[in-house]
């Protein structure tokens, strides 16, 4: 029996180190700003849902998107096997609405359940399918449709991004980006 393997080796990074998921966020975050990410990710997914246009992005900015997200799949399911080794404040503040965003105030408390809930959901190898389908269908017109469920997917990256990011922010970590 053939034992699978998950691949974390981040494809287009030249460095050969082995790095932990709050440092492959970090160096997400660096290059992608959240609202952007969130933004781009929304744009391809109403694209891919739509038979008779593509994305007027250039392709080369939307690959390289693909393959930033997938470092960022799994460099969430890496802190998500890590779970117990994390600290994070989940001390709740008089927070607003507009804060949340898609979180829960549960999960806004501690951001690690998202990961939790969205891996337990999906493996790494069907968010890499889910995000490969959807770049598909956004750059290109099509007669059928996508085979499989498209939003709940989309809704987990979503809270993932936003829960990656309150993960860096409260471990003090910088998540600017540096453009």
């Amino acid at each position: 029996m053939k034992k699978n393997i998950t691949d974390f080796e981040t494809r287009f990074w030249t460095e050969h180190k082995k790095c932990s998921g709050l440092q492959l966020m970090e160096t997400y975050f660096k290059f992608n700003e959240l609202a952007v990410s969130k933004e781009r990710l929304n744009s391809i997914m109403n694209y891919a849902v739509k038979r008779d246009r593509w994305i007027k992005e250039d392709s080369s900015v939307i690959f390289h998107f693909h393959q930033s997200m997938r470092s960022f799949v799994r460099a969430g399911y890496l802190i998500m096997l890590k779970e117990k080794k994390w600290k994070v404040n989940t001390q709740l503040e008089n927070i607003s609405p507009l804060l949340l965003g898609l979180l829960s105030e549960k999960e806004y408390q501690n951001p690690l359940l998202v990961f939790k809930k969205a891996f337990k959901e999906y493996s790494v190898t069907e968010f890499d399918y889910f995000m490969s389908g959807m770049v598909y269908f956004s750059l290109g017109t099509y007669d059928h449709v996508p085979e499989r469920n498209m939003v709940s997917p989309y809704i987990h990256l979503t809270k993932m991004l936003d829960a990656a990011h309150l993960i860096l922010e409260r471990s003090g970590k910088k998540v600017d980006t540096a453009n």
